[in-house]
């Protein structure tokens, strides 16, 4: 079964009497170039377990079925399970499982479907979840890359380097734990029902350790946080609103532990020099 022709498409759905919801962002590839590109991005080979969110009908599945050892397939819209056993019956290595990815304890999950695989996860993600998965992706270590399709604007931030404009603190927090990568674009034409925007695949590969070292991790990621809290105004003035126990006088003497200028912005700094930051904010706490 071609799973991105568009009447294929059509009758495999008017047999399910399935209707596209808004509210999940259900897009279907009809590109069959695109799974297939984004599956050989993924690197998934036999000794990978790979967990996909939302898998839609099942285009991006059947090409990592091919590949990977096991595919677990995490599906929220119940009304597209009768469609995947449907499509996904010709590959005994795919599990579909019902529920949330992000309510989901993704680690634990790994572990009871993926017992002796290398966890992965590799996906066209609904776009109404795209940060706050890749979040919850960047801090459960056992995952150790992530492939996915997402809205382009929001490739180029985690992609971005320090001192670009699309760069800002989601950016530096996927950065920290993973290396990131922009792959290639994917036109809104590839899709049934066609979005707004154009889409983008990345692929993040965990470090074996974070970018750099940090004594006390939660107050790095709260001061990279703070420094784009406004981010038009500079450092000095937006700690000082993300961190008022310091006042301006303690930021301001920190800044110049850390050897950076008093007028810098945040956009400006690099992991290295938050990490510097860091430590001196913490010497004056």
């Amino acid at each position: 079964m071609n799973l991105c022709d568009y009447d294929t498409i059509r009758a495999l759905l008017g047999r399910h009497g399935f209707h596209f919801s808004k509210s999940m962002g259900q897009n279907f590839l009809i590109d069959p170039t695109v799974p297939r590109r984004i599956a050989e991005s993924s690197g998934a080979d036999g000794t990978c377990g790979v967990v996909e969110i939302g898998p839609g009908i099942g285009p991006l599945t059947a090409e990592l079925a091919k590949r990977a050892g096991k595919v677990t397939a995490i599906e929220l819209d119940r009304s597209l399970l009768p469609v995947l056993a449907e499509t996904m019956a010709e590959y005994p290595n795919v599990e579909i499982v019902p529920g949330d990815a992000l309510k989901l304890d993704l680690a634990a999950l790994a572990a009871e479907k993926l017992p002796g695989l290398t966890p992965m996860v590799c996906a066209n993600l609904p776009y109404n979840i795209t940060t706050p998965i890749l979040t919850k992706l960047a801090e459960t270590p056992c995952i150790q890359s992530v492939t996915v399709m997402i809205q382009r604007e929001v490739a180029q931030r985690v992609c971005a380097a320090p001192g670009d404009p699309d760069c800002g603190a989601f950016s530096l927090l996927m950065q920290y734990r993973m290396e990131t990568e922009l792959l290639f674009d994917v036109p809104k034409e590839c899709f049934l029902p066609a979005p707004k925007v154009t889409s983008s695949v990345i692929r993040c590969v965990r470090r074996q350790r974070p970018a750099v070292e940090v004594e006390d991790e939660a107050f790095f990621l709260r001061v990279i946080r703070g420094a784009f809290l406004l981010r038009r105004k500079t450092l000095v003035n937006s700690l000082a609103s993300a961190l008022p126990e310091y006042g301006k006088d303690g930021i301001r003497a920190a800044i110049a532990a850390a050897g950076l200028p008093e007028t810098i912005r945040g956009e400006r700094l690099g992991l290295e020099e938050y990490a510097r930051l860091t430590a001196a904010l913490a010497e004056t706490r």
